[in-house]
């Protein structure tokens, strides 16, 4: 478990025995207001409180069964302390992803299927390449955490690289764990084309969006301006001889969306307009945090696209995320999608800060 939510959940233990105590107190007794508020913290915190005490208990039997397990001669009683250990191991993660699960349950958009947007920025025809390797590197992610990935649009730039990459996630709980990725994503590297060995930096940035359902966000169809165009590769070659591609500009803010991966026009009308839906839904809920958060954020960072979250150094072999003061020497695993590390950091850091703000 990571230590800052270790800490705020030992301030919770302290402040529930407290409020256990107040409870007791006779004065408090005989004063209703306090008793209740009393009786309400005294509830909300209990099961925090018992699952932290249970999965503490469970460690501490899984360090006692391993130590005994290393001092046993007898092999067959060796065995079964390890056993043991492992058993309490297992536990406790589960109690620990609970615990976890319980402070981030306040978000309803967690369950839902996800929409990422992967841009090249700054850094010309390397950024591109960032792109694509960002691209990849979550759907390696992906792969890993049993979801499945459905291009939605895209445009590639010159080198190999993309300009531009949308894609659906698709998996019970995608957006928990992808939501922590948008941002602005550095990188710090020698570029394939470079003949002098010079690092150089480039940046790419991701937009991460719950996918709504057609009942959540109703479009007017009368606000949306439809346009359709032949799709085109690289430097503007057209790929197809049929106007399939679509350009749904939706009036009243000027959002514009286009999709042209698929070679049906009607298929691409559906996709953009799933990435159109995503992209107010995603208004409408930002809105709807910063009047429940009156200017705080429950979310790590703004989850906009012009914070920087994260450096990817490759000569040093680290990846560091900005947010959290985090940094792991593991890039090459990292780019093949092991993210559980920096993700789950992310969600800790997030929950300790509900857990404190009282949320």
């Amino acid at each position: 478990m990571d230590e800052r939510l270790r800490a705020r959940l030992v301030e919770a233990e302290e402040v529930f025995g407290r409020t256990e105590r107040e409870m007791a107190d006779p004065q408090v007794l005989a004063d209703l207001p306090r008793y209740e508020e009393a009786s309400r913290r005294y509830a909300e915190l209990r099961p925090l409180v018992m699952s932290f005490r249970e999965l503490r208990d469970g460690l501490a039997e899984a360090r006692e069964a391993r130590e005994l397990a290393e001092a046993e001669e007898d092999a067959e009683l060796a065995a079964q302390f390890r056993e043991l250990a492992l058993t309490r191991e297992e536990e406790a993660a589960r109690l620990s992803d609970g615990l976890l699960a319980a402070l981030l349950s306040a978000d309803p958009d967690d369950g839902k299927d996800v929409i990422v947007e992967v841009r090249a920025a700054a850094g010309g025809a390397e950024a591109g390449l960032w792109a694509r390797d960002l691209r990849r590197m979550y759907e390696k992610y992906a792969e890993r955490r049993g979801f499945a990935v459905e291009p939605i649009d895209g445009s590639a730039s010159e080198a190999g690289g993309v300009s531009r990459a949308t894609f659906a996630v698709q998996g019970k709980g995608a957006f928990s764990r992808f939501k922590y990725e948008a941002g602005v994503h550095r990188v710090q590297r020698v570029p394939q084309t470079e003949s002098q060995g010079r690092v150089h930096t480039s940046t790419a940035t991701v937009a991460v969006m719950p996918e709504a359902e057609e009942v959540e966000v109703e479009i007017d169809p009368a606000e949306v301006k439809v346009d359709t165009f032949r799709s085109s590769g690289p430097g503007g070659q057209s790929v197809n001889t049929t106007d399939s591609a679509v350009r749904l500009t939706y009036l009243p803010t000027g959002l514009v969306v286009t999709c042209q991966d698929e070679k049906s026009q009607l298929q691409n009308k559906e996709k953009a307009f799933r990435v159109l839906r995503a992209r107010l839904y995603q208004a409408m809920a930002e809105e709807r945090r910063a009047a429940q958060d009156s200017g705080r954020r429950s979310q790590i960072g703004s989850g906009d696209r012009s914070e920087k979250i994260r450096t990817y150094n490759f000569k040093e072999n680290r990846v560091t995320d900005h947010r959290l003061g985090l940094t792991v020497k593991r890039l090459p695993q990292i780019l093949e999608g092991d993210l559980d590390q920096m993700v789950d950091a992310a969600a800790a850091e997030e929950a300790a800060r509900k857990l404190e703000s009282g949320r």
